[in-house]
C-alpha cells in the first residue's frame, strides 16, 4: 500500500491579515474578459495560468483560502503567466502580487508543491474541462492548480476591494452552482492527501 502524501494544515488563527491598495480587475464583465483573452491569444498564443490551493484548518477540518470579488464571485489566488515564464516562479510572483505585504519581510515563504489538476479552455467561452477535447487542436487556455504549503505563521495583505475567505472542503464539494467546476472539484483532487491537523 502506498503512503498518501502529507499536507500540514495550521489553524486559521495562526495567520494574520492586513490590507493593501485595491487590485482592480482588468475586466468589468465576462464578455470583456473573453474579448481580452482573444486579443492576447492573437498576440501570444495559448494562455497559461496557475492557481494556488492554500490550506488552513478550522474545527479540525481543511479550509481553502479563496479571494472574493464583490458579493458572489470567488477565485483561487493566482493568474496568468508571462510568455515562457516558469510555472512555479510565476505562481510565487502572482501570490506575492495578490497577498504579499508591501515590504520583502512581509512576503510569505511560498512553498509550491505538486500540481493537482489541469483544466483546459477549448474556446473563448467560460467553460473549462479537466481534459482537452480530442477535436480541439488549439486550446485557448491551460490552467494548473498547485498545492502551496503554508508555514505555521504568515501575514497576508489583502487588497482592499477583495475579501479573503476560508471555505471548508464540505462547502466546496459538488457546489458547482456557487463555485464553478474548477473550485468545486478540489475536494476530490485533495482526497489522495493526508491532512495533518496541527493545533498549535
Amino acid at each position: 500500500m502506498s503512503m498518501s502524501q502529507v499536507v500540514n494544515t495550521y489553524p486559521l488563527s495562526n495567520y494574520s491579515f492586513g490590507t493593501k491598495e485595491p487590485k482592480l480587475e482588468k475586466d468589468t464583465s465576462v464578455a470583456d474578459r473573453l474579448a481580452r483573452m482573444k486579443t492576447n491569444y492573437m498576440k501570444e498564443g495559448m494562455r497559461t495560468s496557475v492557481d494556488a490551493i492554500l490550506l488552513v484548518q478550522e474545527h479540525n477540518h481543511p479550509h481553502i483560502l479563496l479571494l472574493q470579488i464583490g458579493n458572489t464571485f470567488c477565485k483561487l489566488p493566482g493568474g496568468r503567466l508571462k510568455p515562457g515564464e516558469n510555472e512555479v516562479e510565476g505562481l510565487k510572483r502572482k501570490l506575492t502580487s495578490k497577498l504579499g505585504g508591501n515590504s520583502a519581510g512581509l512576503v510569505p515563504d511560498w512553498k509550491v508543491g505538486e500540481c493537482v489538476a489541469t483544466w483546459w479552455r477549448p474556446n473563448f467561452e467560460t467553460m473549462m474541462y479537466p481534459y482537452c477535447p480530442p477535436h480541439i487542436t488549439k486550446p485557448k487556455e491551460c490552467k494548473r492548480l498547485y498545492i502551496v504549503h503554508l508555514s505555521e505563521k504568515e501575514y497576508f495583505a489583502v487588497p482592499k476591494n477583495l475579501k479573503l475567505l476560508a471555505v471548508p472542503l464540505f462547502e466546496l464539494y459538488d457546489n458547482v452552482q456557487r463555485y464553478g467546476p474548477v473550485i468545486s472539484t478540489i475536494p476530490q483532487q485533495l482526497s489522495r492527501f493526508h491532512f495533518n491537523m496541527i493545533s498549535s
